[in-house]
């Protein structure tokens, strides 16, 4: 079977916690009508941990951006702020803490993570991204 073209598409959002839903059914739609159904539930987990962040910890817009290019999704969460996430721990350390949940997830239910700055929109700022494997 031959390999899908490349796309990305790309959800700019107010620093508002609804818009996290918004991308949610956002990100159904587009998996679904491209034929990754089977990642849904998985994908929208890890986008919602990523904008979730990206709308907590800044007070300017935020995107959600979809990649998919070589049988790899990736999801991406870019924000206004320029410091980098707080690394990622191990889920059994977390079981007691009060924050650090979001990207533990992130780390335990994807095949790859990180961050990277990034500006847009006359913002600098960061993006913060994991990848699936289409397969």
């Amino acid at each position: 079977m031959p390999e899908a073209a490349p796309w990305e598409y790309s959800l700019y959002i107010p620093a508002d916690p609804r818009a996290v839903t918004v991308c949610r059914r956002t990100l159904r739609l587009i998996l679904t009508l491209h034929g990754l159904a089977h990642l849904v539930d998985t994908a929208e987990l890890l986008a919602s941990e990523l904008m979730s962040n990206a709308v907590l910890h800044t007070k300017g817009p935020a995107c959600l951006r979809l990649r998919h290019r070589d049988g790899v999704l990736q999801i991406g969460a870019w924000d206004a702020d320029p410091e980098p996430p707080d690394p990622p721990r191990r889920l059994e350390e977390l079981a007691d803490a009060e924050r650090g949940r979001g990207m533990g997830l992130v780390r335990a239910c994807s095949d790859l993570w990180h961050w990277q700055p990034l500006s847009r929109m006359g913002h600098r700022g960061k993006l913060v991204w994991c990848e699936l494997s289409v397969a």
